[in-house]
């Protein structure tokens, strides 16, 4: 008897049928153009992955003959090479002076915000025009930068320069977007912790390596992944600051599909290929990633 009323109260206070369907069809739109504008195209690429065609009508059944072309492609290891260093040395750096940026621009005085500001302008300028920009300032005689080292300094002509370069713009152009994530986990941290400690004689240093560092490592990880996805995504402001020049010096991964895709001779298989290649190894990095961070918050 008592089991029956029990479930009479739950049925009537169980909320109509609209109200619990609510959460979904509030999801439903973004839901539907995520599926359309992502996981339709994904699969879509790797459909056309296996076949060849070079006007996108007639397609001709490959198979994996794409990617077995792709991977013997000396000119593709190469394009390999170069994503790597460039990818490696995107993410210490941007991760490093973000880290310091945003201690920096935590630190309690004048101009916190005009910083702030400052260091996030990049980040809202459009990735064509900074390849511009930087096509100018590094010029080898009329440049900006040489102007002021009073130098000839070939930035975009040496092969190991030119790859330098693309480095520097590509972390100048996006490392106040990692600090702002930075400074969101620092200004997390309880700032009791720092006071207990520095009333027991600990340096700043010793902050910084026993407090700061440790609490910051969620949004450490999640900088790292962004990065990593940045990094071996890089193109439009490299495009137009080198056109992957000087003899292939700068060109990455994205760019050897994007002449692939739109180049002549065009082959629609062989880019949509280096597409699927490309998007395994960054989702193969971003789960280590993750499993790294997940471990040592275990820890």
């Amino acid at each position: 008897m008592i089991k029956a009323s029990t479930k009479q109260e739950q049925r009537r206070r169980k909320p109509p049928l609209g109200l619990r369907l609510a959460p979904y069809l509030f999801l439903l739109p973004n839901t539907a153009i995520f599926v359309l504008f992502t996981i339709w195209p994904a699969i879509n690429g790797f459909n056309i992955s296996l076949y060849s065609s070079s006007n996108g009508r007639t397609f001709r059944w490959e198979g994996t003959g794409n990617y077995q072309r792709i991977l013997s492609d000396d000119g593709f290891w190469g394009v390999v090479m170069n994503t790597a260093i460039y990818a490696v040395a995107f993410v210490v750096l941007s991760v490093g002076i973000g880290i310091f940026l945003a201690v920096l621009v935590d630190q309690q005085g004048r101009g916190r915000s005009f910083f702030r500001a400052a260091f996030f302008i990049p980040v809202l300028i459009s990735p064509v025009v900074v390849g511009l920009i930087w096509n100018w300032m590094l010029e080898r005689q009329n440049g900006l930068v040489n102007t002021f080292l009073g130098m000839e300094i070939p930035w975009l002509v040496d092969d190991n320069l030119a790859l330098v370069a693309i480095i520097a713009v590509g972390v100048w152009m996006q490392v106040g977007f990692y600090m702002l994530i930075l400074l969101a986990g620092l200004q997390s941290i309880d700032p009791t912790l720092y006071e207990a400690s520095g009333m027991d004689g600990a340096s700043r240093w010793l902050q910084f390596r026993t407090i700061t560092l440790p609490l910051l490592q969620p949004s450490i990880l999640v900088v790292v992944v962004l990065a990593t996805i940045h990094g071996f995504q890089a193109f439009d402001y490299i495009y137009t600051l080198t056109g992957g020049g000087p003899v292939g010096a700068t060109t990455l991964i994205v760019q050897y599909i994007y002449e692939n895709g739109f180049v002549s001779p065009i082959r629609y298989g062989a880019a949509a290929a280096g597409s699927v290649l490309l998007f395994c190894v960054v989702f193969a990095i971003t789960i280590v990633n993750y499993m790294i961070g997940r471990k040592r918050e275990a820890v």
